[in-house]
């Protein structure tokens, strides 16, 4: 295929060529009409001079200007004629019906084509030219007639003068010749000149190609394309590129962040496992060790499960083929059932569990995903808030939307790991949260933002390391016909 310089020379070469060739068209019928009007102009001249030279038969008493023969019948006397013969071209004068005087030109036609041109001079009238074909002279002959009533002999009115319309031909010879011989000099310029331009202009495309295949592998993306010029098109594409290639940098980056932190989540647990199930091996059939070993394994295989089940559901989210059921769903009995657990958690670890502001409000989404996105909430206040701390739910119903809060009284997040609680298998708590009363897989809010996106929602966190923090998630809320309906339920 051809490179985008040739198609632009090409492209070029023909749009000028075109133009060359409608430019060429216009002058050829322009110089053509300019040369036919001339043509009839210099005619009509002529024959305006040889109505002046018969005026002249009526000046001073002179005599007749018509004289009779027997052998060629009525003509001008010798000394008009001798006067008429000076004028240039086919000249033609004539009464009624005959021809009284004709030019030497006229006279030295051979008889057929003095006949045709004396036929074509008496059929003419005030309004008509007429154009007549010589075949001995090979030329055409452009005819005008002029009417004079003035002139001396009364009945010698017409006067008919022609011309040769070989300037025509030349006219359009000319023009055909800067078509034909100048024009093609003139495009081979211009494609030259097309060809040099468009390797100019492409020149930093072609820089940009080289640095774009630079930075092709992964390990390349910190760097940048230069761009000099950020106002025309050129600048505005390295500018793309540059915001695309700073996407795949922070898209690899993650990527490789994800891919080291799952295979340390998959490592650990199966590291244990495998001790597990060889420690079953080791001891003895039903004994008490055994029966530890094949616990702890179960309770492995379960957390590698979850593991495996929340990054299912990532992957699917992220290529939109995870499909919400949605529904009506009525928020505040929902919210009852996520009470209830928090309660259950609460309880075993110490932690006052309330429900200061409980309203009536209804969602459009997929009930089951809500109350996970609820549970992952309240399950992270609960696990990082020390025994004997607080934990607050409140579902408020604003306008338009319905707020499910979660504050705890726990450890709090730094203001500089606030931007980051969302990512993948990012956990606050690193050092702790491998294993022990805090462990994770860092992948909950993950999924919880998700599911609050996918309903046209939002999750807002705001926090103070040691002071506690506080997780709002915001839905957009159906209209409800028996308004709203606040209860307080004090946990």
């Amino acid at each position: 295929m051809a490179s985008i310089r040739t198609r632009i020379t090409a492209s070029y070469a023909l749009a000028f060529a075109g133009t060359m060739f409608a430019f060429s068209a216009v002058v050829w019928a322009e110089r053509r009409d300019v040369a036919q009007q001339d043509l009839r102009d210099r005619a009509i001249t002529v024959a305006d001079l040889g109505i002046r030279i018969l005026r002249q038969a009526g000046v001073g008493n002179e005599s007749m200007t018509i004289r009779t023969d027997s052998l060629i019948g009525r003509e001008l006397t010798t000394r008009y004629k001798a006067q008429l013969d000076v004028l240039p071209g086919y000249v033609i004068i004539g009464d009624a019906t005959h021809a009284v005087y004709e030019s030497p030109a006229v006279r030295a036609l051979s008889e057929k084509d003095s006949t045709n041109l004396t036929a074509a001079a008496f059929s003419l009238t005030v309004k008509t030219d007429a154009l007549v074909d010589l075949d001995d002279e090979r030329t055409q002959i452009l005819l005008v007639v002029r009417f004079d009533s003035l002139s001396a002999p009364p009945s010698v009115r017409r006067v008919v003068a022609g011309v040769s319309t070989q300037p025509l031909a030349i006219a359009g010879a000319q023009v055909l010749f800067l078509s034909f011989v100048v024009a093609p000099i003139i495009l081979l310029i211009s494609a030259v000149t097309a060809w040099t331009l468009a390797g100019r202009m492409l020149q930093p495309i072609d820089q940009m190609v080289n640095d774009v295949e630079a930075i092709s592998d992964g390990r390349s993306l910190h760097r940048r394309i230069p761009v000099e010029d950020l106002g025309d098109e050129i600048g505005r594409l390295g500018t793309t590129l540059n915001a695309m290639i700073g996407r795949l940098e922070t898209s690899f980056a993650a990527l490789r962040r994800f891919t080291a932190d799952a295979s340390h989540e998959l490592k650990t647990p199966l590291t244990v496992l495998r001790a597990d199930i060889e420690r079953a091996m080791t001891t003895r059939q039903g004994s008490t060790d055994q029966l530890v070993a094949l616990e702890e394994g179960l309770q492995e295989t379960t957390r590698m499960a979850d593991l495996v089940e929340s990054l299912l559901t990532l992957a699917r989210a992220d290529e939109g083929r995870f499909d919400l059921h949605r529904e009506p769903v009525e928020m505040e009995p929902l919210v009852r059932e996520v009470v209830e657990t928090a309660n259950i958690l609460g309880e075993a670890a110490g932690i006052l569990v309330s429900v200061p502001v409980l309203q009536h409000v209804t969602v459009l989404g997929d009930r089951v995903r809500l109350r996970q996105l609820f549970l992952n909430l309240v399950t992270n206040a609960i696990k990082y808030t020390a025994k004997g701390g607080k934990v607050e739910l409140t579902l408020e119903s604003t306008d338009g939307g319905a707020v499910f809060t979660v504050k705890d009284t726990g450890i709090g997040i730094a203001g500089a790991d606030l931007p980051f609680i969302f990512e993948r298998f990012w956990r606050v708590d690193r050092v702790r949260s491998r294993g022990g009363e805090r462990g994770g897989v860092g992948l909950g809010l993950a999924i919880s933002q998700w599911i609050a996106q996918a309903h046209g929602g939002s999750i807002n966190v705001a926090s103070r390391l040691g002071r506690g923090s506080s997780f709002a998630v915001t839905i957009p809320a159906l209209p409800i016909a028996d308004g709203s309906r606040q209860t307080t339920d004090g946990g």
